[in-house]
């Protein structure tokens, strides 16, 4: 992984999303429109938290977020989410 030079800010965390399913358990193969936005991902960067709220994600931590999370963004070609700590559901 290559130096990362984005850097949150307070409570925000920068997520590499995971790759959405291409196939079904069963086999079968999922088009393009049908794909569903994955709801999980990698820590990339994570801020320095707040007075009240100090930072309990790490970077490389992989968690779950909810569907409609974040903020896109596109970085060197890679897309990213950027997202208050407390949109994290759980870490896995």
């Amino acid at each position: 992984m290559s130096k990362m030079n984005i850097k949150p800010l307070a409570d925000r965390v920068l997520i590499e999303p995971a790759a959405a399913e291409t196939k079904t358990s069963s086999g079968l193969y999922i088009p393009d429109t049908a794909k569903e936005k994955p709801q999980k991902g990698i820590v990339v960067a994570v801020g320095s938290g707040t007075k009240d709220n100090p930072m309990t994600v790490t970077a490389g931590d992989h968690v779950l977020y909810g569907k409609y999370a974040g903020t896109e963004l596109n970085h060197d070609g890679k897309d990213y989410l950027i997202m208050k700590e407390s949109d994290i559901l759980a870490i896995v």
